[in-house]
């Protein structure tokens, strides 16, 4: 009986704790600051668990997102080509109670780094 007290409770604060935390699930437009360069990305997030997928709209493609939530943490990455060059950007956010995301986004092979902000998309409420 003890064992199954422990357990609910364990259950009970988890739920609790995530409660607290936004679900990624829906769309979001991104918008990057990146090297002095401004852009806006209209994306789909599935969050299951602790595992992101989705895609990003990238130049008329979709593109495949994949990434994870760790507590109030998420990460998520895509690839997409600059100029030609392949990159991988690599987002990482702290997640609030609010609906809007904020945090740094890496691209590789450049090594170079900005900011980004999401927020629900205006497209999904028409």
């Amino acid at each position: 009986m003890k064992k199954l007290l422990t357990i609910s409770c364990l259950l009970f604060a988890s739920s609790a704790f995530a409660a607290g935390v936004p679900s990624l699930t829906g769309d979001w437009t991104i918008h990057n600051s990146v090297a002095g360069n401004e852009s806006d990305r209209e994306c789909k997030f599935v969050q299951t668990d602790n595992k992101i997928s989705g895609s990003c709209k990238h130049e008329d493609k979709e593109l495949p997102v994949t990434g994870t939530v760790d507590g109030n943490k998420a990460t998520w990455t895509y690839d997409a080509d600059y100029n030609g060059t392949p990159i991988t950007l690599t987002y990482t956010a702290t997640l609030g109670d609010s609906d809007k995301i904020v945090g740094s986004v890496d691209v590789a092979p450049f090594n170079v780094t900005g900011e980004f902000t999401a927020t629900p998309s205006k497209m999904a409420a028409k």
